[in-house]
C-alpha cells in the first residue's frame, strides 16, 4: 500500500525546534521529489518547503526561510523538515506531499495553489505544531 506519513509534530514554545518526518511506504522516497505544506486554521495551505529527489536542489517559502532545513535520508525513507526558532504562526497542521514528474521545479511545486489535488500526499493526516507559551 502506498502511503505517506507525517509526524513528529507537538506543543512547543516560540523560539523552539521540532523535526517533522516524512516516512513512505509501498515506494522508494529517493525517486520523488518531496515538499512540506502546512495549513492553518482559515488560511490557505502553503507550501513551506520541497525538495529534489537528487538532493541537488532545495527551496524554501519566505516565512521559513532561515529556520527550516529540509533534508532526506534515503536509508530511511524518510524526508525530514528541521524546524528552529519556531513562531506562533507556525502554528498549523503540516503534510507531506511527493512529486514524481521527470523533472521538477521545487520552486514550482512549493506554490502550487491546491497541492492536494495534484499531489500524492498524507493529506487525510497530517501532524499537528502548535507553537504557543
Amino acid at each position: 500500500q502506498l502511503q505517506l506519513v507525517a509526524s513528529g509534530g507537538g506543543l512547543v514554545q516560540p523560539g523552539g525546534s521540532l523535526r517533522l518526518a516524512c516516512e513512505a511506504s509501498g515506494f522508494s522516497l529517493d525517486s520523488y521529489a518531496i515538499g512540506w505544506f502546512r495549513q492553518a486554521p482559515g488560511k490557505k495551505r502553503e507550501g513551506i518547503s520541497c525538495i529534489e529527489r537528487s538532493d541537488g536542489n532545495s527551496y524554501y517559502g519566505d516565512s521559513v526561510k532561515g529556520r527550516f532545513t529540509i533534508d532526506r535520508d534515503n536509508a530511511k525513507n524518510t524526508v525530514y523538515l528541521q524546524m528552529n526558532s519556531l513562531k506562533p504562526e507556525d502554528t498549523a497542521v503540516y503534510y507531506c506531499a511527493r512529486d514524481g514528474s521527470p523533472y521538477v521545479d521545487v520552486q514550482f511545486m512549493c506554490n502550487l495553489a491546491e497541492p492536494q489535488l495534484i499531489l500524492f500526499g498524507s493529506w487525510d493526516q497530517g501532524t499537528q505544531v502548535t507553537v504557543s507559551s
